[in-house]
């Protein structure tokens, strides 16, 4: 009886204690549980990726991420680094279900013995818990929680879904999270072709990704590779004869630049739009995959010669900018003072048929300078702006035969001043023609046939071909007073060549999501109609003879000293005290804009002109890239609407007769061109004037 009576009371003393177990640990569980992830959370595990450029030619241009990273899937995964991590980590992995009791008592003990935290038991899956959901704080109620969470993660996922996630989520060090990223950043290799000895040493940086980092500290990243090993070894997942073998070998690395990429001015203006369409979210952590027109090959062209010109130009540019700076402003601090003596300059490349930006340079340093001279310096472009004048001209039946006056001009001002333009040479020639005037960029004629067509005339023509920020309608536009971005004044010079047609520039062709959604793509850049045919095809004639004319044209040193022979067009412009230099011009395949200045409007020194400064840089740039792409030769278009005619060279609005002692061929606007023959020159003359049928240099 009494027996029984005993036993009744151990059943209820155990219920009581069970109940109040079972209630502690609700409580428990109940307390700790505020901030968990919900199931939803658990179900929707996604590692943050990374975004990747390409370029045209299939190279990686650049990669945006919070946490730069490539996931890959469980099969892809080397044998060799789960072995490693499971025999340095969690040797219980495949038994337990998230929290290992044995290992958390022996840690208590040991912590307890210690009277503080010493002894580690995190399993595979409460790390996991901890990097995805939990914060990285060393106390009880965070270890509480990393244990509820990894029990709740080991219900959710199998053991292979854990390792794959895992494996994808940890931090290897130098910004990389992921084996794959970390195999590619050290190793230069795809994680699935990691030998032992580099799985064990990436196994190894998950202790301390800082301290062990193969390449800060290599003797210290040998030791742990080797404490790797060995574990490896005594846990029979390698034999003797495996450890022995690898014990010694160097870490030999192939680590790759942190940065990723190249080309960082346009991976730049790439990410602005990114981040603008897009948002912050998108373009740092969902992995889009982004295909851009830029083509890696001319990229490394343009950024080899404009730096190497600009080092040439620095020694000589430089001396004295300090002074003159002060001058200028008397309060500059020596910083300021130096940062003006740095001679920048810009490149850009663009396909003028499909508005695609091929190359970019937007200064010389990116890292210490990240503003882009090529998208958004605003600068005088000098008589890089003459083009959109002669083009109105044509356009309005001006042709390239008219004769301008090439004499003084004093202009009276509002004001009551005078305004007295000067040549570049401070000389005059008299008479010259439209080509001539614009092939040797004639201040004096280019000012006269301005007005003559009245400046608002001119202002529609440079807006429809492209030129977006404010023009003043005053006769200083001959001379290039308005400021201009290099982006505009490529895109409006590829109208030339494009008959007419002006392409968008644009730099992204296809965007596409993490799950292969294509969210944006297009072939090329919108497209308008900014000239007639006729008007583009007789300025690509006339700008033709500016590197064509090797008498007088102010590129001719393309053919001369830079033996660039295709057939090409462009203009040189250089603004007051030599502050700005350029160069844009094309070929029927690629427009190109080159700038050169500092980045305070400064001289760059006496007779610094566009093409001294900045036409070798173009003409070395456009040689390269049409060889390296190995471009045919062709050349321009000539629409139907379009007269080709031999004028008298002596009397270029008159048709030859057959007995010019000089002739020419000229292109016009059907409809402008001359009706009437020489009469200047007759079989009398023929003696006096010269030897007959001489004919000029000009090809068209």
């Amino acid at each position: 009886m009494e027996m029984a009576v005993y036993i009744k009371r151990i059943l209820l003393y155990a219920a009581i204690w069970a109940v109040l177990g079972a209630a502690t640990v609700a409580a428990v569980i109940v307390h700790f549980s505020d901030g968990l992830p919900s199931l939803e959370q658990l179900e929707r595990v996604e590692p943050k990726r990374t975004t990747i450029l390409y370029s045209a030619d299939n190279k990686v241009v650049r990669k945006f991420a919070v946490q730069y990273r490539e996931p890959i899937p469980f099969e892809r995964l080397p044998r060799r680094a789960i072995d490693a991590l499971i025999a340095r980590e969690d040797r219980s992995f495949w038994g337990h279900w998230g929290v290992s009791l044995l290992d958390n008592v022996r840690a208590v003990i040991v912590d307890l013995i210690a009277m503080r935290r010493k002894q580690g038991a995190s399993t595979i899956t409460q790390q996991l818990a901890r990097n995805l959901f939990l914060t990285l704080d060393v106390d009880w109620s965070r270890k509480i929680q990393e244990a509820m969470v990894a029990v709740l993660i080991e219900r959710t996922y199998t053991k292979r879904e854990i390792l794959e996630m895992y494996f994808n989520q940890v931090y290897f060090g130098h910004g990389v999270y992921g084996l794959q990223s970390a195999a590619q950043r050290f190793f230069g290799k795809d994680a699935g072709r990691l030998s032992l000895e580099e799985c064990a040493t990436l196994v190894a940086l998950l202790k301390n990704p800082f301290r062990y980092s193969p390449i800060d500290y290599p003797e210290r990243a040998m030791h742990w590779r080797n404490v790797v090993l060995k574990t490896m070894l005594d846990a029979g997942k390698i034999t003797s004869r495996e450890y022995e073998a690898v014990l010694q070998r160097p870490l030999a690395l192939k680590a790759a630049p942190e940065d990723g990429g190249e080309a960082p001015y346009f991976a730049e203006h790439v990410r602005q739009y990114l981040e603008a369409t897009y948002g912050v979210n998108a373009l740092y952590q969902e992995g889009l995959s982004v295909y851009t027109t830029l083509d890696s090959r001319l990229q490394k062209i343009a950024e080899e010669e404009l730096i190497a010109k600009l080092d040439e130009l620095q020694p000589r540019v430089a001396a004295g900018r300090t002074g003159a700076a002060r001058r200028m402003s008397p309060g500059l601090t020596e910083a300021d003072s130096m940062r003006m003596r740095v001679i920048q300059g810009a490149l850009l490349a663009i396909d003028p048929s499909s508005g695609h930006i091929l190359a970019m340079v937007g200064g010389r340093d990116f890292d210490k300078n990240r503003f882009n001279r090529a998208t958004q310096a605003l600068r005088q472009p000098g008589s890089a702006f003459k083009p959109f004048i002669y083009t109105a001209a044509v356009d309005n039946g001006y042709p390239p035969t008219d004769q301008l006056l090439d004499t003084a001009l004093s202009v009276p001002q509002p004001d009551g001043t005078v305004w007295a333009p000067e040549n570049y040479e401070h000389d005059y020639m008299g008479t010259v023609t439209l080509r001539q005037a614009l092939t040797r960029s004639r201040n004096l004629a280019t000012i006269r046939l301005l007005q003559a067509l009245n400046p608002q005339t001119v202002v529609p023509y440079a807006r429809k071909m492209g030129i977006s920020t404010p023009i003043v309608p005053v006769l200083s536009m001959g001379l290039g007073t308005s400021e201009v971005k290099l982006i505009d004044l490529v895109a409006a010079y590829g109208v030339f060549p494009h008959q007419g047609a002006r392409a968008e520039p644009i730099a992204i062709l296809k965007v596409v999501d993490k799950d292969g959604n294509v969210l944006e793509q297009r072939d090329k850049g919108a497209e308008s109609e900014a000239l007639k045919a006729s008007t583009a095809a007789v300025m690509t004639s006339l700008l033709r003879s500016v590197v064509d004319d090797t008498a007088g044209g102010t590129g001719r040193n393309t053919r001369l000293l830079f033996g660039f022979t295709r057939p090409a067009g462009g203009k040189t412009g250089t603004t007051n005290d030599y502050t700005d230099a350029w160069f844009v011009g094309f070929t029927p395949q690629i427009v190109a804009g080159v700038w050169v200045g500092f980045d305070e409007k400064i001289s760059l020194g006496n007779r610094q002109t566009g093409g001294q400064v900045a036409l070798p840089v173009w003409a070395r740039f456009m040689k390269r890239g049409h060889e390296a792409l190995r471009l045919p030769v062709e050349d321009f278009e000539i629409p139907p609407d379009v007269a080709q005619i031999g004028v008298c060279g002596e009397h270029p609005g008159l048709i030859i007769s057959l007995y010019c002692p000089v002739r020419q061929r000229e292109m016009f606007v059907k409809g402008t061109e001359p009706t009437e023959v020489c009469a200047f020159h007759t079989v009398h003359t023929v003696g006096r004037g010269g030897e007959r049928g001489k004919r000029s240099g000009l090809q068209f």
